[in-house]
């Protein structure tokens, strides 16, 4: 069980399971910047956020609900978790503070692009129903990603598997954040969609030289032979 001085941020699992380096820049070294898609996706959030709460259906949406993990040493805020009156004899139920009933949790995770299979998405959301799992003596056997451009929800069902995976980048999340280390780039199709691009510099990697990538980088904007 970890204290709350000890507890990292959800946010931060999504970024190793996309790129463990991005990771370690965000989160070790302190670096951000912001592209065409981060400052999209952070205005999707500020509009969701600051939404009230409401009662819709019967369904009790809190919006920027605080949570952690002291088992898992992890804290966030989740974008909106629905509350629904739990049926007769649903052993996910729960009791809350001044309403009467029974319920069950469903968290809602908002993302600026189109319904895509990223698993990073899908750990983040599965470490907010691990949260309130513990917050609240539940189970939570799904949730949704809500995506901004098509406006549609992807039901995530947070199987075995899932939640494994989830736990396991928790301690690897540590791990990292303890070694104060950043992991050497490796270039791949996500890196133009990093925000970090131009930071992180992928293209350059160990095994090759230095002098040689400003080369070739001088000669592809300039035109010329860098050989």
């Amino acid at each position: 069980m970890y204290s709350e001085d000890d507890l990292l941020p959800i946010s931060a699992l999504q970024h190793l399971e996309f790129c463990p380096r991005r990771c370690a820049l965000v989160h070790v070294e302190g670096i951000w910047a912001d592209n065409v898609q981060t400052a999209e996706g952070r205005a999707l959030h500020d509009r969701v956020h600051q939404s009230p709460s409401e009662n819709a259906g019967g369904i009790r949406i809190a919006r920027r609900l605080r949570l952690c993990s002291q088992r898992l040493g992890l804290f966030g805020v989740a974008d909106v978790v629905e509350f629904h009156p739990a049926e007769s004899g649903d052993q996910r139920s729960f009791a809350l503070p001044n309403l009467e009933g029974r319920w069950t949790a469903f968290p809602v995770e908002y993302k600026r692009g189109r319904k895509k299979p990223e698993k990073s998405y899908m750990v983040q959301l599965c470490a907010q129903a691990l949260c309130l799992e513990e917050m609240l003596g539940t189970h939570v056997p799904d949730g949704a990603l809500y995506h901004g451009k098509s406006r549609r929800r992807q039901v995530v069902q947070l199987n075995d598997a899932l939640r494994s995976r989830t736990e396991h980048l928790a301690g690897e999340l540590r791990r990292l954040i303890e070694s104060a280390s950043v992991p050497p780039p490796i270039h791949g199709p996500k890196c133009k969609y990093c925000s970090l691009f131009a930071k992180c510099m992928p293209k350059l990697s160990p095994s090759r030289s230095a002098r040689a990538y400003v080369a070739r980088e001088i000669a592809a904007q300039v035109g010329g032979n860098a050989d």
